[in-house]
């Protein structure tokens, strides 16, 4: 697959001054909540509309979506108020259904992306289809897999084509329902810069308190658009209900919410931008001469090891150094999860460093 500008014609398509916006219930629950979210939701800077209609849980026995019988429901809203419709489909079976209803946008969820076995059969259900499909990333944090289902996606010879940015899971307890790992998306980027990059800042967070500041950092990032799930009553939505923001809270958001410009062509700006990123690189060269230098340390310490039949890993001596570097970074500026990444990352390569050194 290769990044084409034409990739991105469907988004520019809608002609939008704004940021493409998403949203709607999590679930489709009845026909009256549809309806009446859709028309709070019509006349404002949403474009799409979007509901559930089937729900993969993460256990059994929690409400599962109200089936074929919603996409009635969204071909009613869509009637009424001019929005065009979303749901998810994780089978040909879904597809199917969908596309007999005339749903506009198809998305793919983070439990289907992460089987390639079912993102093709999606792929080859939607095969030449003109209808646009976005795909989630997977649930773990895996760049290549996201990457795999889109590239399936596209050898279906699917036109219209995004991605979401949802999170992924973590053992780790975070703030977030998802761990952002923005890096993933950034990388994601680079890689097909003309791709349309949703941000889907519900899951995310799982909060609706943290969804403004989630959504102001996507758009500081270029995102080129935001999924938001949005109820009428969302303290008793029947899925997900601490992450749904009120019709009248999202369209507040689009007032307070800032969009940034990609560049700016001013002399000024750009003088002072190129001194500030040289500055940066003189930085960055110097730390990849401290981590080199600190693992040649570590094959002396792995030499040392191996002569005295020591374990590598030795957990109470890191479990000290995470702590302090935790404090010492917290009074530097920098954030606890920043941190726990950074030095989890200069910890596995310390101890790849010493296995090398055990297998001479």
């Amino acid at each position: 697959m290769e990044n084409r500008k034409d990739i991105r014609k469907w988004l520019d398509d809608f002609n939008l001054s704004h940021p493409l916006v998403i949203a709607g219930p999590c679930s489709a629950e009845t026909e009256e909540q549809v309806l009446k979210i859709a028309h709070e939701l019509k006349d404002s800077d949403v474009s799409i509309f979007r509901a559930g209609i089937w729900k993969p849980r993460t256990r059994p026995g929690g409400f599962e979506g109200v089936g074929a019988i919603g996409l009635k429901w969204l071909q009613k809203a869509k009637a009424e108020t001019g929005m065009l419709m979303a749901t998810e489909v994780a089978t040909a079976a879904h597809v199917q259904l969908a596309l007999e209803h005339d749903i506009d946008v198809l998305w793919i969820g983070a439990r289907t992306t992460v089987n390639p076995f079912a993102v093709q059969e999606v792929a080859d259900a939607l095969k030449g289809t003109d209808k646009i499909v976005l795909l989630k990333n997977p649930v773990n944090p895996d760049l290549s897999l996201w990457l795999g289902g889109l590239e399936r996606l596209y050898n279906a010879d699917i036109k219209k084509l995004g991605v979401i940015h949802r999170g992924f899971s973590t053992y780790e307890k975070t703030k977030y329902r998802n761990n952002p790992e923005w890096q993933i998306a950034i990388e994601l980027q680079s890689r097909f810069p003309d791709l349309p990059l949703i941000c889907d800042p519900s899951h995310i967070t799982g909060k609706r308190d943290m969804i403004k500041d989630v959504s102001q950092q996507a758009l500081d990032l270029n995102f080129d658009g935001l999924i938001i799930e949005t109820h009428i009553d969302p303290d008793n939505a029947w899925s997900d209900a601490a992450q749904q923001v009120t019709p009248a809270a999202l369209k507040q958001m689009f007032i307070d919410l800032k969009v940034r410009k990609e560049t700016d062509e001013a002399d000024d700006y750009n003088l002072r931008l190129a001194k500030l990123r040289t500055q940066i690189d003189e930085y960055d060269e110097k730390i990849l001469e401290i981590l080199g230098g600190r693992m040649k340390i570590a094959d002396q310490i792995g030499v040392l090891k191996k002569e005295k039949n020591v374990a590598i890993l030795q957990n109470k001596r890191w479990n000290e150094i995470l702590g302090k570097m935790i404090l010492d970074g917290e009074k530097k500026g920098l954030s606890e999860e920043f941190v726990l990444q950074l030095f989890k990352a200069i910890h596995q390569e310390s101890i790849n460093h010493q296995e090398k050194v055990y297998k001479k």
